[in-house]
């Protein structure tokens, strides 16, 4: 790969660039080009200020234990709920635009909130006033120390940002006034932590002047690939939301931290806790796959619900196991290839509920619900998903998920991936034992279509609450016998 042109320092401006007059909506045209990152950078380029700022209120909320031990329980508890909060009002999310005077507000308000019940509690376990007002004493302390630790986290993260040692490969989606605009600030001012890679844009759009492109939208997936890009901000496209979609679902897209620059931002439109760029406002997009922290939450809860289920329900497994056995002969058990997270094979594990003749036919039947072959005990199982439960094992394995889009066999992911466009993007998650479309009454035989958007929308939309909500629907599916 050739390599991009690099400039002398990061205030001035590129040698050979055109100086055009700004527009008539106040936004200045300056060409910019990619330029060179630091060698600091390619050693940092992991690292999330999440990664400082945690262990930093950590330390903060815990430095009371130094002076005494006598409330440590009330610390510890303290510092759990505190850090809980912060990460619930977003105050360990990524931002271009950094401020102890803007995270002032909300790191006051949560403060006092972790305060407050810490205080209720303490109240209602002691009747001692001195000992109350001892703990509060500790309380008012690691809050004035966790402000203290954000102020002194704020310059250092701005420090190394201006001095390029932490900057993240950002490519511009969007060729227009905007996108040329972004390209600028980011390579006038370090301190927002992007490096400028390029810009890419639909290859209809037509050329005046501003910003040169790498590539089209059609090329984002292999240039964020090659240019090891990390962010991807959605300025000021020319092309439909549907192919903008389509580009930034694909594996390599995904993969990268997506900002935007809100529609009608002039409207004052956009509330909670806003950032930006220069003048221009920009909001984070969700990340639309499980990866980094967020993964490993999840992975931690499958294994405690798994284990947990394995222990509790070793007498029904048992029991369904000797079923199988009188209801069908030897062979308890039925292995069959499905494919799991990014198009990955595997064997799904299940009570068996009846004999495929071959083969072919276990890989190629769409339902077998109405099936003679079925014994009672076989239908009662699949009617209560019964015969599911030894998927517990995969999920331990790391095959599976407790809740995601349900595994389907090879045959019909391919068929299907031809057929609904967006359907190969449920695997950018486990698949798991139960899902949101399966709750929602998309079983057996239901349109494919409506099972991929469903599949999508809780890629799209995962919490851990969702994932909560999900296994409780699939409890009561279960007792109300609504499965196949």
């Amino acid at each position: 790969m050739p390599r991009l042109p690099a400039f002398e320092h990061p205030s001035a401006p590129p040698s050979g660039v055109a100086m055009n007059a700004p527009m008539d909506g106040g936004l200045d045209t300056t060409t910019v080009l990619p330029y060179a990152g630091s060698r600091a950078s390619t050693r940092t380029r992991r690292l999330r200020a999440w990664m400082v700022t945690a262990p930093i209120d950590v330390a903060a909320l815990l430095a009371p234990l130094l002076l005494t031990q006598d409330y440590w329980r009330g610390t510890l508890f303290n510092a759990v709920l505190t850090v809980g909060l912060f990460a619930a009002g977003g105050l360990y999310r990524p931002r271009r635009h950094i401020s102890i005077l803007d995270e002032l507000p909300s790191l006051g308000g949560r403060l006092l909130a972790s305060g407050a019940v810490g205080a209720i509690i303490a109240a209602l376990r002691h009747d001692s006033v001195p000992h109350v007002s001892g703990f509060m004493r500790g309380v008012a302390l690691s809050a004035g120390l966790v402000i203290v630790g954000r102020a002194l986290n704020s310059r250092l993260i701005l420090l190394a940002r201006k001095r390029r040692w932490v900057e993240h490969n950002a490519i511009v989606i969007g060729g227009g006034p905007i996108g040329g605009e972004l390209a600028r600030l980011l390579r006038r001012y370090p301190q927002y932590g992007l490096r400028f890679v390029g810009a890419v844009d639909a290859p209809s759009r037509p050329r005046i002047g501003a910003l040169p492109l790498i590539g089209t939208i059609d090329d984002l997936e292999k240039l964020a690939d090659m240019l090891e890009c990390e962010v991807l901000i959605i300025a000021d496209p020319d092309c439909s939301e549907a192919d903008l979609m389509e580009a930034l679902l694909r594996p390599a897209s995904s993969r990268c931290d997506l900002w935007a620059v809100p529609r009608l931002w002039g409207s004052r439109s956009q509330g909670g806790y806003p950032d930006h760029i220069g003048a221009i406002p920009i909001i984070k997009i969700g990340d639309t796959t499980l990866t980094g922290p967020r993964w490993r939450l999840k992975r931690a809860s499958d294994v405690v619900f798994a284990v947990t289920a394995l222990v509790l329900l070793s007498p029904l497994l048992l029991l369904c196991a000797v079923a199988t056995l009188l209801d069908g002969g030897r062979g308890v058990f039925f292995r069959q290839e499905r494919i799991g997270r990014y198009g990955k094979p595997f064997h799904v594990i299940k009570f068996r509920s009846m004999r495929p003749a071959d083969e072919h036919e276990s890989q190629t039947t769409w339902s077998i619900a109405h099936d003679e072959r079925v014994g009672p005990i076989g239908r009662f199982m699949r009617r209560t998903s019964l015969d599911e439960l030894p998927q517990l094992w995969n999920i331990l394995r790391g095959e599976m998920s407790v809740v995601g889009p349900r595994p389907e066999r090879p045959y019909f992911v391919e068929k299907f991936s031809v057929e609904y466009p967006r359907y190969a993007m449920r695997h950018r998650v486990p698949v798991g034992l139960t899902g949101l479309a399966q709750v929602s009454g998309l079983r057996g035989d239901t349109p494919i279509s409506d099972r991929a958007r469903f599949d999508n929308y809780y890629v799209e939309n995962w919490s851990l609450w969702l994932d909560i909500k999900i296994v409780l629907r699939t409890v009561t599916e279960v007792f109300r016998g609504g499965g196949r």
